[in-house]
């Protein structure tokens, strides 16, 4: 059988079925970038990809618990960053956009088609007739660089996404962190406001069986004591959840749940960001920003690979052949013979006109969201410097005028009642107040460090936190308690 012929232009269309780089077939394809986007937290990342670097990293965060006596917020959020599984289901989600740019840069496989009639016909060897077609789909290397380019762009967006992703989880641990550790400090202070009211609602009963308190008098400390030991216990709950929600964004579990925190915040800085830049520094670096402009470039060059395939979706070129035996005279004769064909769909039904506005629309919703995203970024890194500057001033307020002055008033409540000119209830109820002060000032400082989170997340991304709780949220309540 004579050898299949091909056109010159089937086989140019082999010769180029092109070779990817290491950027998109190696193991680890964009992590290294995606890695660059997320420096700003000064914190290792990792791509666990085998049982190996799967082992290392347990060693890892094995070791960081073990040195510290209490996780601080830079120690929580490094265990996150190595330990959580979704930071690494998403570093897979880059692998795949790697793959995609991979396959794009394969021309598609031709289709082979062989046939046989009138096998074991008598008279004949084994057949009498052997047909083949050989179909490549020429429409696919027309527009394989602007696929290519269109893949490129969304991996580019991959890799942006993996560094969003690792931002996100980093802001969210250290929010996690302040909220657990000012749950543990809050549970402090309401331990030692549990303790003067126990000391005033025993006080009220041995008074009451002197006969030296109303009833009314006792009620009302009663009252309060059985108030803020339901306070108390509502605080070790959130206590107890808020550190769960740490553990969670940290991926422990096991032993390793058995961690310590702080007992109480770091202390206020005594300098802070300069409100110039902020605004700026979030055009430049927001990693969700450069998503967006990446999807209007993504947008636009697949309404170009549209554009090219709008009158026709489907072209090959066929190549073919057909040998037939005949037995003639006592010989056996062969004849072949060779065809090529172009096979397409005609747009006689549809123009492409639906496809194209489909792209379209979707390169203008691309770029809406693009401006929309612009005026929000701006407006974010405002309301979070706003956010952080304030709850500074408030928490500085609370620790260097409320707190001073409540210990002050105790002191000298002290010194009245050695000297038997105040009573021990006046007593008891300014260590209270003193108490319920400490407690807002605590609540002040979780909230800065809130804003002071949610403020890097909007320069560089990583999700708004929520709104500032009230200040006095968990403050105890001192109503119908004292005279």
């Amino acid at each position: 059988m004579k050898g299949l012929a091909i056109s010159g232009a089937l086989g140019a269309a082999l010769l180029l079925a092109g070779c990817a780089s290491n950027e998109f077939t190696a193991t680890d394809a964009g992590f290294s970038s995606a890695q660059g986007k997320s420096a700003v937290l000064s914190k290792e990342t990792v791509w666990i990809q085998s049982r190996a670097e799967a082992e290392r990293v347990e060693a890892r965060v094995k070791t960081l618990l073990a040195q510290s006596k209490a996780v601080d917020a830079e120690t929580a959020v490094q265990i996150a960053l190595l330990n959580n599984k979704g930071l690494q289901a998403a570093y897979a989600d880059l692998g795949d956009a790697g793959t995609d740019v991979w396959q794009s840069t394969l021309l598609v496989n031709p289709t082979m088609a062989v046939g046989l009639t009138g096998i074991g016909t008598p008279g004949l060897e084994a057949y009498r007739a052997i047909e083949g077609t050989l179909a490549v789909n020429v429409l696919a290397l027309a527009t394989r660089e602007k696929t290519i380019k269109v893949a490129k762009v969304r991996f580019e967006q991959a890799q942006l996404n993996a560094a969003l992703k690792t931002l996100e989880l980093a802001a969210n641990t250290r929010r996690a962190w302040v909220n657990a550790v000012a749950a543990r400090e809050g549970v402090v202070q309401l331990g030692q406001a549990q303790i003067a009211a126990d000391a005033a609602s025993q006080l009220a009963f041995e008074l009451g069986k002197a006969g030296s308190m109303t009833k009314g008098s006792q009620a009302r400390e009663h009252a309060f004591n059985a108030e803020l030991a339901g306070q108390a216990a509502q605080a070790r709950l959130a206590e107890r959840l808020a550190k769960e929600e740490l553990t969670r964004l940290m991926g422990l579990w096991g032993d390793d749940v058995a961690y310590k925190l702080p007992n109480r915040l770091p202390s206020l800085p005594k300098k802070l960001i300069a409100n110039e830049i902020v605004e700026a520094q979030a055009l430049a670096h927001r990693v969700d920003l450069q998503v967006a402009k990446l999807e209007l470039e993504a947008n636009a060059k697949s309404y170009g690979l549209t554009e090219a395939t709008r009158f026709v979706t489907d072209l090959e070129i066929i190549s073919g052949f057909e040998t037939e035996r005949e037995k003639e005279d006592g010989k056996v004769k062969k004849d072949t013979g060779y065809s090529k064909e172009l096979e397409f769909v005609i747009p006689i039904f549809d123009s492409g006109k639906a496809r194209m506005r489909k792209a379209e629309l979707a390169y203008m919703r691309a770029a809406n969201q693009l401006a929309e995203k612009a005026v929000n970024v701006r407006s974010e890194s405002r309301s979070a410097y706003e956010a952080y500057r304030s709850s500074y001033d408030i928490a500085r307020h609370y620790r260097n005028s409320l707190v001073p002055l409540r210990n002050t008033i105790e002191q000298q409540s002290l010194l009245t009642y050695n000297g038997m000119i105040t009573n021990t209830f006046e007593l008891l109820t300014d260590s209270r107040e003193k108490v319920n002060a400490q407690q807002l000032s605590i609540n002040a400082e979780r909230d800065f460090w809130l804003a002071a989170a949610n403020l890097t997340a909007a320069v560089y991304g990583g999700g708004a936190g929520s709104a500032p709780a009230e200040a006095t949220s968990s403050a105890p309540s001192n109503e119908g308690g004292g005279h």
